[in-house]
């Protein structure tokens, strides 16, 4: 008996498969289930794939880009009536880890809110003046330049950091 007979279950192999009358019968998908790969560490994928992901620091324009800035948020004020279309290229802060990233936004501007220091768009939506690095509009170009009392004579809307 040592050496095992090749024709042991012949009998075995023309028989009807066995199904319960007790329990239903698996569905195919569940029985694949049963064989799927184990996943040992759950979140693991997404954790490596979250630390791999790359941010950007943000960019502190100089004191040039700053006056800049801050005489194109005077003239968008004293257009907010208009309802001016602008382009924005700002920073979104990331949730998740230091950094973020540049986006660019197109909307027609509803407002400024000092209060909160944010443009606020038609639909609403706010961005923070602190983190926008550019913002064009026609009505730059079409804006005479402004005389030196009227600079002085408004606030700056731009932030400038004061050093310690």
């Amino acid at each position: 008996m040592s050496e095992k007979d090749p024709h042991r279950y012949d009998d075995m192999i023309h028989m009807p498969h066995f199904k319960s009358k007790k329990r239903p019968q698996m569905s195919l998908h569940d029985r694949a289930a049963q064989f799927a790969p184990f996943a040992a560490l759950t979140g693991y994928d997404e954790s490596i794939s979250e630390t791999a992901r790359q941010t950007e620091r943000q960019i502190r324009p100089g004191e040039a880009e700053k006056a800049e800035l801050d005489r194109r948020f005077r003239i968008l004020s004293r257009h907010i009536g208009e309802r001016p279309e602008v382009t924005i290229r700002h920073f979104v802060p990331d949730d998740k880890k230091s950094g973020g990233a540049y986006e660019t936004a197109r909307f027609r501007v509803r407002g400024i809110d000092l209060f909160e220091r944010a443009l606020i768009a038609e639909d609403r939506e706010k961005y923070g003046l602190d983190y926008i690095l550019e913002i064009d509009s026609e009505i730059f170009s079409q804006e005479c330049e402004e005389s030196p009392s009227e600079e002085s004579a408004t606030m700056d809307l731009y932030e400038t950091e004061t050093t310690e």
